[in-house]
């Protein structure tokens, strides 16, 4: 890579360390410990009535994103996460140890700047620079091609590169962060605890995936990363604890696509004495206080193209009707990918999900609910199999599965199943995809835009 000059970046990195060889024999220190910012950018595009024409000084901070004139008279643009602020350095106005501070400055440095608040000929809002300090002396340049750079997997990669350049890609993650707060507080507020439960486990269980497996020293054996918190969170009802929820990270040793990512952020809560159609209920409430969180109170909202009024009822189909009676994984996911508005998929097939209760009515089904948006499974929910016995004739079965070959079959485990043999109220119980839940609702192609960082293939 090079610059307008023809340096190279191996080049120009040796000038940058040069610059800070320079800054110390000036007697500033290139990474001072201290900042004694007091607005920032957001904040004086706020006050600006009270700031311009007055006596008071603000100190503002911020990374130089650009950088424009010389000499007596520069203008730099500082960004800090709340946006851009122009600042005027006038050679009448500061001293000239820091005019030769100015001088030694690039695009990625960060540079705090005390002065008074005006507006400028051109009619921009900008800071009159009395004083300056650097903050943080950048050795590697920003590379020129990122500006506009197409290329998911370099912007993947070096993640904190994409931010710094392209700053609407914060968005999302803002959009990320307002879904799990609102999630945790609907829960709170309808009386639910919120839990940690284990990582690492010695049996991998609550869902069929395979895992990834450690070695825990201290203990001298084999542990494995949870793949669902779902056993323990049902001890805590075992326990006493009537309405648990816990934001678990859990990790599947499977494929990536589009939908899928090993390390995962899996939402899981439990009702006791509530049942599958009541969590229904309560599902879509929780899905509206989503929607209206972040689309400024609208129930309305536009996704994968489609206008979707999150106002009306939820469609109801069962896993018979959307599969044309088949009972596999791979027709349902086929049956769901035409179901735009959300959509709760009814009575799974009893073999499919071996912790759920049977339908008392039909017992070839379970009560389970999964709730469909833009043909992506975001949720899944079922009234808890609380017969001990019933449990373990199916961890048998699924135990024969694995014996068979089939590395996803859940294990047979006897310290959950001693748990519930002393109890379990009739309980509900749900686990939503946050990562999937946030791609569908930014809009998102693939899950890869909304993980800060993506686990990559090593470079080649």
């Amino acid at each position: 890579m090079t610059n307008e000059l023809g340096a190279t970046e191996k080049e120009l990195i040796e000038i940058r360390k040069a610059k800070i060889s320079e800054l110390k024999n000036l007697g500033y220190d290139p990474y001072p410990s201290r900042s004694n910012r007091d607005m920032t950018a957001s904040q004086v595009q706020y006050d600006q009535e009270k700031l311009i024409g007055s006596e008071k000084e603000i100190t503002v901070a911020g990374r130089i994103m650009a950088r424009r004139g010389h000499g007596k008279l520069v203008f730099i643009d500082l960004v800090d996460e709340s946006g851009k602020i122009q600042v005027v350095l006038k050679a009448d106005l500061i001293s000239e140890k820091e005019l030769v501070l100015v001088s030694l400055l690039d695009i990625g440095d960060f540079l705090e700047v005390s002065g008074k608040v005006f507006i400028t000929k051109a009619g921009e809002l900008s800071i009159e620079a009395h004083s300056v300090k650097i903050l943080t002396k950048s050795i590697r340049p920003l590379p020129e091609q990122w500006f506009g750079l197409k290329d998911q997997e370099t912007r993947y990669r070096e993640r904190y590169v994409d931010l710094i350049v392209n700053p609407e890609v914060k968005e999302k993650f803002y959009i990320r962060s307002k879904i799990v707060q609102s999630i945790r507080q609907f829960l709170l507020d309808s009386g639910f605890l919120e839990v940690d439960t284990p990582v690492l486990q010695p049996i991998p269980g609550g869902a069929s995936a395979k895992p990834f497996c450690t070695h825990y020293n201290a203990y001298e054996r084999d542990v494995f990363l949870r793949i669902a918190p779902e056993l323990y969170l049902k001890r805590l009802i075992v326990g006493g604890f009537e309405k648990v929820f816990e934001f678990a990270r859990s990790f599947r040793n499977e494929g990536v696509d589009a939908t899928h990512n090993p390390e995962f952020t899996n939402l899981e809560f439990y009702w006791a004495y509530a049942d599958y159609e009541k969590m229904m209920t309560f599902a879509e409430d929780l899905i509206r206080a989503v929607i209206k969180t972040i689309n400024k109170g609208e129930l309305v909202m536009e996704i994968s193209g489609h206008e979707i009024d999150f106002a009306k009822p939820f469609e109801r189909k069962t896993f018979a009707e959307i599969t044309d009676g088949k009972n596999t994984d791979a027709a349902f996911k086929e049956g769901i990918a035409k179901a735009i508005a959300p959509t709760f998929v009814t009575n799974h097939p009893t073999e499919l999900i071996p912790l759920a209760k049977k339908n008392e009515k039909s017992p070839e089904v379970v009560d389970t609910f999964q709730l469909v948006i833009a043909g992506l499974e975001l949720m899944k929910a079922f009234s808890e199999l609380n017969d001990p016995v019933d449990q373990r004739n199916r961890f048998e079965d699924q135990m024969k599965m694995r014996d068979a070959g089939d590395e996803e079959a859940q294990i047979l485990d006897e310290d959950f199943l001693k748990a519930i043999e002393f109890g379990m109220p009739p309980t509900s119980g749900l686990g939503l995809g946050i990562d999937r839940l946030v791609r569908v609702l930014t809009n998102s192609k693939t899950l890869r835009e909304i993980l800060f960082f993506p686990f990559m293939k090593p470079e080649k």
